[in-house]
């Protein structure tokens, strides 16, 4: 649908810059709601783009990395994902993430999906990618990052999607498309 036919409903009377990192940034906009009355309303605003890859090899395997997310408190199962430079082409920044979490290069790279992760209150917007043709080497991680790379069925990585286990956005974006690529014989 058209973005054309939709009128910004929302009256920004002033904004403040609250937060800047070299991430993100917060800005508290008091404003008039659709309905006119006042309010605020808190954005966060991020300085890259979020990007995710499924490395699916020959037989169907495919391998996620775990590691222990700050935000969340807990160990987390996922894809291998990143943040893209703006002013870097988001395929060069997702060969770029591939390579440095598990080692994988890869010789086809399908864009499966685009997507805003949380639009009520960020505008991060994420590019996902399906990896295949892999080639296999050393990781690098950021210094920052504490890596398992795990190799499994891509089956076993949507059942543990299907359960809760994983519960990573980008990863269930992408398994799930996935799924139903290979369903609709796509794959």
């Amino acid at each position: 649908m058209s973005d054309e036919l939709h009128e910004n409903p929302w009256t920004t009377l002033t904004s403040d810059h609250i937060y800047d990192s070299p991430w993100v940034s917060l800005t508290k906009h008091d404003v008039l709601n659709p309905n006119g009355n006042p309010g605020t309303y808190s954005v966060v605003h991020f300085k890259n783009i979020a990007i995710g890859i499924l490395p699916l090899d020959k037989d169907n395997n495919t391998y996620i990395v775990g590691q222990y997310r700050y935000p969340i408190s807990q160990y987390s199962w996922e894809i291998p994902e990143g943040g893209g430079k703006l002013d870097v082409p988001p395929l060069d920044s997702a060969v770029r993430e591939l390579h440095e979490e598990t080692g994988i290069t890869a010789g086809k790279w399908t864009k499966i999906q685009e997507m805003h992760l949380s639009n009520s209150a960020s505008d991060e917007f994420c590019i996902l990618y399906l990896a295949q043709d892999l080639s296999f080497g050393e990781s690098e991680p950021e210094d920052d990052e504490k890596l398992e790379v795990r190799k499994l069925h891509f089956d076993e990585l949507y059942k543990m999607v299907e359960s809760g286990e994983v519960t990573d956005s980008l990863t269930v974006a992408a398994v799930l498309k996935v799924k139903l690529m290979m369903i609709e014989g796509k794959l």
